[in-house]
């Protein structure tokens, strides 16, 4: 989960193609297919604050990541990716590709991105990147969330689809939203500290109340530990990772105020 290039935290497949489109290197660190626990603090939310339905901190990122040589072999992987869609029940009669023929900057980087969308529901993008110094450097990003997915798939309700009965108690969505986020970042090794990856750890679990503690989040821990488990083998047992949280909670009750550390952003403005 720790990157420390220019964010945090690794918080896309993107950057295992940094190598190639940012240093002009003949070499990435990642390519094909990659489900990749990610966590992001960009997802969109309400007037009150509040995450917004198809937005989650952290989620599966379903990636494929491709340097190319030719454009042509862009449309060839968005192809391949509408059989994959269709083999799980998302049809290509019911997507939706769309996009601008524009191109974007941002430093070292070019690119060009096309959306695509199930009937009614945005389910990820593809992007034409390549280095703004040497074209030559190029290579594609598909993504999309594994949760976003399923919620295409199956159009359950949002909450209930990511937490299951954890839905139906009364706690607030962003409250379990950050106890699973926790949990993923903890159970990787990054412990809550007043800067870097721990800071990022200590903003989270400020939206989970002080009453959390006394309760317990061993339940929704084990759950989520569970979740993550499956892409990505967790370092730290699900019993260590809820008392490290519920010792993070107890502190922050019995410290006094601070500004909570902000995490470097990405290169990338994708959500």
């Amino acid at each position: 989960m720790r990157w420390g290039r220019d964010t945090e935290l690794t918080i896309s497949a993107v950057q295992a193609l940094d190598p190639l489109l940012k240093d002009g290197e003949p070499y990435v660190l990642r390519r094909g297919y990659l489900p990749q626990p990610v966590v992001r603090l960009t997802g969109e939310r309400d007037g009150t604050g509040a995450l917004r339905d198809g937005f989650l901190t952290s989620f599966v990122n379903i990636s494929r990541i491709e340097p190319v040589t030719r454009k042509a072999e862009f449309t060839g992987i968005l192809d391949h990716w509408l059989t994959l869609l269709s083999r799980i029940g998302l049809h290509a009669r019911h997507i939706t590709i769309h996009g601008r023929n524009a191109v974007w900057q941002r430093r070292e980087v070019c690119g060009l991105t096309v959306h695509f969308r199930h009937l009614d529901l945005p389910i990820g993008d593809i992007v034409l990147l390549w280095n703004a110094a040497d074209p030559s450097c190029m290579a594609v990003d598909l993504g999309s969330g594994l949760e976003r997915l399923a919620w295409a798939r199956t159009r359950r309700p949002w909450w209930e689809l990511v937490f299951d009965s954890f839905a139906t108690v009364d706690v607030a969505p962003d409250v379990l939203d950050a106890v699973r986020t926790a949990t993923i970042l903890v159970g990787n090794g990054i412990a809550p500290a007043a800067r870097g990856a721990g800071g990022v750890v200590r903003r989270i679990l400020a939206a989970v109340p002080a009453g959390a503690a006394p309760l317990g989040v061993g339940a929704l821990v084990r759950a989520s530990h569970g979740f993550w488990s499956l892409t990505s083998p967790m370092a730290v047992p699900w019993p260590e990772v809820a008392s490290v949280i519920e010792r993070e909670i107890c502190r922050r009750v019995a410290a006094p105020a601070a500004s909570l550390p902000t995490p470097r952003s990405s290169w990338s403005d994708r959500t």
